[in-house]
């Protein structure tokens, strides 16, 4: 099994409705209370302060804070000495659960859980922010919505999503209605495993670059095992419940112009925009996006998919590294 190089700790912070998880590598605060909102303090973008800012990796759908470790232990000792690394696991993923029963989740919700974290362990600070997927699409727009906290912020495969008439608003309720139906008939239950071997070859059937001490370490991360002794993923089934509101790319780009942070968007080389779509929505139409960003530029990672922080981590560890400490 894969053995972590920089091992993390956890903490369990009153953040909103629920108790997060986040898991934490360097001199991370260990305080459990949340204080009050400090006023920020703009670092200058060269200094010694800019570069150790505080590096917050958000995890995609159904995903861990843990799934960077690989990331976090190709970091280079010069670029991990001194910093404190954040990782928590979204709301109804991983450790992250609410204590009611919850039929569905708001995207906003993510963005509010950020800041409140980010209150937490960087009180008065910009951080560098980094979302793989859905968390870099919650980067994204937490990046709009709140410029001024992050110094540079990094979007690893976070394409968002096809646009969506207006006219389509309707049906879109309706099958939120119907889905809402079906989770209460336990039609959108996750599947379970007779071992953390299951889970792993799962993982591996869904990544095939995935190697298998990677897979058999994740795998105990990404589930439990329950009282029976049955392996289950550690997301809520609410998740797979289509969110009410329809998708408007003009938001998106309101959104995107005002970014200030320096972003870098990571692509694989695997094109999974053509894989969920097919035409509906292609890497033209997102890097068409892109440009409404002030300061935006591109890398590509070979030999890599959807997951490329599990199949390249050395790359993609490199090019965040670069990114972050460079003028």
């Amino acid at each position: 099994m894969y053995q972590p190089l920089r091992p993390s700790r956890s903490a369990m912070l009153p953040v909103r409705t629920l108790d997060y998880h986040v898991r934490l590598w360097g001199p991370a605060a260990g305080a459990s209370a949340l204080p009050e909102p400090q006023p920020l303090a703009p670092l200058a973008p060269h200094s010694p302060a800019a570069t150790l800012a505080p590096l917050v990796l958000v995890h995609g759908w159904m995903d861990v804070g843990a799934s960077y470790q690989f990331v976090v232990d190709a970091f280079s000792e010069a670029f991990v000495q001194g910093r404190t690394i954040i990782a928590p696991d979204w709301r109804g993923f991983g450790l992250s659960m609410p204590e009611a029963r919850c039929d569905h989740y708001q995207f906003a919700d993510y963005l509010a859980d950020l800041e409140r974290l980010l209150d937490h362990y960087a009180p008065g600070q910009q951080v560098d922010l980094v979302g793989h997927s859905m968390g870099g699409n919650v980067a994204m727009t937490y990046a709009g919505v709140r410029p001024s906290r992050i110094r540079r912020l990094v979007n690893l495969e976070g394409f968002g999503m096809p646009d969506v008439p207006a006219a389509k608003a309707p049906d879109r309720y309706v099958q939120w209605l119907e889905e809402l139906a079906q989770l209460e008939r336990g039609e959108k239950d996750l599947k379970d495993y007779a071992s953390a071997d299951g889970v792993a070859e799962r993982l591996m059937k869904t990544n095939p670059r995935l190697s298998a001490d990677k897979a058999a370490w994740l795998a105990r991360q990404w589930a439990r095992p329950d009282d029976a002794g049955r392996w289950r993923i550690l997301g809520d089934a609410a998740h797979k419940i289509v969110r009410p509101h329809i998708y408007r790319a003009d938001e998106t780009l309101a959104l995107y112009e005002r970014i200030v942070a320096p972003l870098l968007a990571v692509e694989a080389s695997d094109d999974s925009l053509g894989l969920w779509f097919k035409g509906q929505y292609t890497l033209a139409d997102y890097h068409e996006r892109l440009l409404r960003v002030p300061d935006c530029r591109t890398a590509l990672v070979e030999d890599a998919g959807h997951m490329l922080h599990h199949d390249q981590p050395q790359a993609v560890a490199a090019l965040i590294e670069e990114f972050l400490t460079a003028p």
